[in-house]
Formats: structure tokens, sequence, C-alpha cells
């Protein structure tokens, strides 16, 4: 099905659940959420494929195993295309490109890039200009400089990224429950993609990431 918009009970939805987050309300709810919500994601994605990749629904469960907030569900609803993201949630919608989390190996890649007098600078100048256009540059941080590194060094500050990501959100609108959302989310994903496209060619995922990566989140 093309994308028509979110259900007018999307926003609705999520904040109950942010209000009664137990199995409770979601069994009650659960028929709001594949409707409104989860479905419209599935025909978002598939409208956007051809350009950016084939998308995936993040699952609405969260992993509390190790987590001190025990409460079981998501409050928004993720998905991605490669570096690409979206959410819907009570708040509106927010779309960001780039790396969320980084396994060391990619770390290390990402900081000798940086540092790279071709490519550190080319990254410097993306961030600087999205952040001039009012994007949030985003990512885990160190408190301090890297261990080894010059504390004149004149791209300091992303040095100390783990991750690196770039976003914005708008809050629930009419345009929420309209196709006219998809273009929007597909302007953003394209002013954005230069950044997603340089941590792709100097940072990169191998399996051996991804097996980290799963790892890590067990």
């Amino acid at each position: 099905m093309a994308f028509t918009g979110f259900g007018d009970a999307a926003v609705d939805f999520y904040e109950g659940l942010e209000a009664d987050n137990s199995k409770a309300y979601w069994t009650d709810h659960r028929h709001l959420y594949e409707e409104h919500v989860r479905g419209p994601m599935i025909a978002l994605l598939a409208d956007l494929e051809t350009e950016f990749g084939r998308g995936k629904v993040f699952r609405p469960y969260r992993d509390v195993r190790f987590a001190a907030d025990k409460t079981p569900y998501k409050v928004q609803c993720g998905a991605t295309a490669g570096p690409h993201y979206v959410q819907v949630s009570a708040d509106g919608v927010m779309v960001a490109v780039g790396y969320y989390a980084m396994v060391p190996a990619q770390i290390a890649r990402f900081r000798a890039a940086v540092d790279d007098e071709r490519h550190g600078p080319v990254l410097a100048g993306l961030v600087e200009g999205l952040d001039a256009d009012g994007f949030t540059i985003a990512g885990d941080r160190l408190k301090s400089r890297p261990r080894g590194t010059d504390p004149e060094h004149p791209r300091l500050d992303l040095m100390r990224h783990r991750s690196l990501y770039a976003w914005c959100s708008w809050p629930p609108s009419e345009e929420l429950h309209t196709p006219a959302l998809a273009e929007r989310v597909a302007t953003t994903w394209r002013r954005l993609d230069p950044l997603g496209q340089w941590l792709d060619e100097h940072v990169g995922v191998d399996l051996e990431d991804a097996a980290q990566s799963v790892r890590r989140r067990r």
C-alpha cells in the first residue's frame, strides 16, 4: 500500500502508552499500533525504498534485561534504511542520519579519518553546515580527549565522538497524517546524506563489527 500518512490515533496511542506502559494497555490498544503506526511506517519505508534502500521497522519491545527502566514497550516507532532513521511518537516525527552506535573497530576507523588532513576537514565542514541549517549534531562523546590526541587538535570535538549523527524533529501536525510527510522525510534525508556517505566510506560496517554489536546488545 502507498503511504497516506500515519493514522489519526498514532499520537494518542503513544500518549496513552507513556501514561500506562503496561501489558494490559498494550494488549487493549495493539490494534491501534498495527493500523495507525506500524502499517503506515512500513508503507513509508516502501515509498522511500527506491531512493534510500530497503528499510526495517524496529521491534516495539524494550530489552530490559540490563536496564534500570523496566517498562516493557518503546514509546516510539523507529525505522532505518541504511544510515537513515525515522521515528514517530507522541512528540511527532524525528528524522536522522548517521551512526547511532559504533563498536571499537569502527571508532578506531572514525578517529583515523577525522585525524586525516584530507578526510577530517570534509567531515568538519559537513557538520558545520548542518549545524548552521538548524540540525542537532549528536552522539556519544568522551568528556576528555582520546588517549594520545593532541589537546590542540583542530578537530578535537569530533575526535571525542564514539558515535555521530544529525537529527531534527517536527511536532505533531496535520502533515503527520498526509502523504506529504514522505517527501518531507526524503528531503531531510537528502540534506543529511553527505554525512551518512562520509561515515559509510570511512567507517563502514563489516561482519566483525556486526557480530560485536550483537554481543554488546546481549
